[in-house]
C-alpha cells in the first residue's frame, strides 16, 4: 500500500461516494446534500446493497450505485469516501478506500477491537490519505471553550469529569440490524467476528469521546485504569446500561453512566468539576452552563464545525494549515475503551423487577423495556463520579457479586 498515492483534487465540488445511506446514513446523505447545494460536494456514488430508489436521492442527479464499495470507488473516481456500515466492516473498507487513495471519513467506532483499528490505522498512515473519525460532537465550538476554561483556572482546580447519557431506544431498535445488539457473531468459517455494540461503544460513544476530549486524555497511551458495570434489562447481547471509570496518565478521572432504558429521555451532557465550581456541556446543543462560587450562572451556545466540511477544508486549504478535528490517533483512548469492554465479562441481564416494558409512543404496538430509577442514577454518577453499585442500585451490587 506505501506505492499508493492520493487521488489528486479536482477543480470545484470534491466527489464524494457514501458507503451505507440508509440508517445514521440518511443523515449523512442529508449533509452531502447541504455541501452539494453549497458548491463543496458532489455525490459521485452510493453503496448499498439495496440500491436507493428515486425519492432517497431527491436532489442529486447521475449518482452511480454498487454494492461493491472498491469498484464504486474505481468507476467513479471519488476523492472521498464516507463509511456508515456496521461496525464489523470499518477495517477492511477503510482499507479498501486507502488501497485506492481515497480520504475517508469513517463512522464510529472506527474499529471493532483494538486490533483492528490498529490495522486501519497502519493503512491509512501508509497510503497517506487523510481520514477523519466521525465523532460529530468533537466538533462542537465548545469543546476548545470548556478546556480554555478549566485551563484559565475558571473552576479552580480539575477534580473530574464526569459525563451522563440518558437515552430510550424500543425493542425495534435492536432488530434494525443483524448485528445490533450483538458483541460478536459467526463470521460463517466456524469462528466469530467481534461487532461490541453497545450503550457506551455505539449510540453514547460521543459521551466517552468528548469526556475524554475535555480531559485531553485522546491518545491511546493517555488511559492508565478502566472500570467497566455492564448491564442490560433487553433481551440482547450487549449493554445497555452500563457505567465506565476511566483514570488517565495525569491522574484525572472521567467516568460515564449511560443508558438506553431512561424513564424521561433527556440530552446528554458532560460535567467537568472543579475546586470552585462545575461546567456542564450539553454536547448535541453545543451549550455550556458555568457555575462557580461568588457568580451567577452563565450560560453560552457555541457554534459547529461539520467534519465532513473540515475534512474537504483540510484536504482543499493550500495552506495546510487547516487540521483534523478527528483523527485515527485521537480516537486512541477511545478504542482502548472498545477494547476493554469487548474483553469485559458478559454484560449481567438485570433481574424482572429492575424494569419495565412499556408502550414505545408509536401507537404501532412496539415496547421499549425501562429501568427503574435509571435516570437519577445517571445524574447522581455523573455528579459524583461514581458507579452504579456505590450508588446504592440493588442490581448493580448483584451484578458486581455474580461477576466475582
Amino acid at each position: 500500500m506505501s506505492a499508493v498515492r492520493a487521488r489528486a483534487l479536482p477543480e470545484g465540488p470534491v466527489p464524494v461516494v457514501l458507503a451505507g445511506a440508509r440508517g445514521h446514513g440518511r443523515w449523512h446523505l442529508n449533509n452531502i446534500r447541504r455541501l452539494a447545494d453549497a458548491g463543496r460536494v458532489t455525490l459521485a456514488g452510493v453503496c448499498e446493497l439495496k440500491p436507493l430508489d428515486e425519492a432517497e436521492l431527491a436532489g442529486f442527479t447521475d449518482v452511480a450505485q454498487s454494492a461493491d464499495f472498491g469498484e464504486l470507488l474505481d468507476r467513479t473516481g471519488a476523492r472521498v469516501a464516507i463509511v456508515c456500515t456496521p461496525i464489523p466492516t470499518h477495517t477492511d473498507l477503510a482499507l479498501t478506500a486507502a488501497a485506492r487513495g481515497v480520504h475517508l471519513l469513517l463512522e464510529k467506532p472506527p474499529a471493532p477491537s483494538y486490533a483492528e483499528y490498529e490495522r486501519m490505522a497502519a493503512g491509512v498512515a501508509e497510503a497517506g490519505i487523510a481520514c477523519q473519525v466521525g465523532f460529530q460532537s468533537l466538533g462542537s465550538h465548545a469543546v476548545s471553550h470548556v478546556r480554555d476554561l478549566v485551563r484559565d483556572g475558571l473552576i479552580g482546580d480539575l477534580l473530574g469529569i464526569g459525563a451522563a447519557g440518558a437515552w430510550a431506544r424500543d425493542e425495534a431498535y435492536f432488530r434494525r440490524a443483524p448485528w445490533a445488539g450483538h458483541r460478536r457473531l459467526p463470521d460463517g468459517r466456524g469462528g466469530t467476528v467481534d461487532v461490541v455494540d453497545g450503550v457506551l461503544t455505539n449510540p453514547l460513544a460521543h459521551a466517552v469521546a468528548t469526556g475524554l476530549a475535555l480531559d485531553g486524555a485522546t491518545g491511546a497511551d493517555d488511559l492508565t485504569g478502566i472500570r467497566t458495570e455492564l448491564f442490560r434489562a433487553n433481551a440482547i447481547e450487549a449493554d445497555d446500561t452500563s457505567y465506565l471509570e476511566l483514570t488517565t496518565r495525569t491522574g484525572s478521572r472521567v467516568t460515564v453512566a449511560a443508558t438506553l432504558c431512561a424513564e424521561r429521555p433527556d440530552e446528554p451532557y458532560v460535567v467537568v468539576h472543579g475546586s470552585r465550581g462545575r461546567i456542564t456541556f450539553w454536547y448535541k446543543q453545543d451549550r455550556v452552563l458555568v457555575q462557580r462560587a461568588d457568580h451567577g450562572p452563565e450560560e453560552s451556545v457555541h457554534g459547529r464545525t461539520d467534519l465532513l466540511e473540515n475534512l474537504v477544508d483540510h484536504l482543499t486549504d493550500p495552506s495546510g494549515a487547516t487540521r483534523l478535528i478527528v483523527t485515527p490517533a485521537s480516537a486512541g483512548a477511545f478504542m482502548r475503551v472498545v477494547e476493554a469492554i469487548r474483553l469485559a465479562p458478559e454484560p449481567v441481564a438485570l433481574p424482572a423487577d429492575a424494569w419495565s416494558s412499556l408502550p414505545a409512543g408509536g401507537g404501532d404496538g412496539v415496547r421499549r423495556r425501562v429501568v427503574h430509577g435509571v435516570d437519577g442514577l445517571v445524574a447522581a454518577s455523573a455528579d459524583t463520579l461514581t458507579g452504579y453499585a456505590e450508588l446504592g442500585a440493588s442490581w448493580a451490587r448483584q451484578g458486581q457479586e455474580a461477576a466475582t
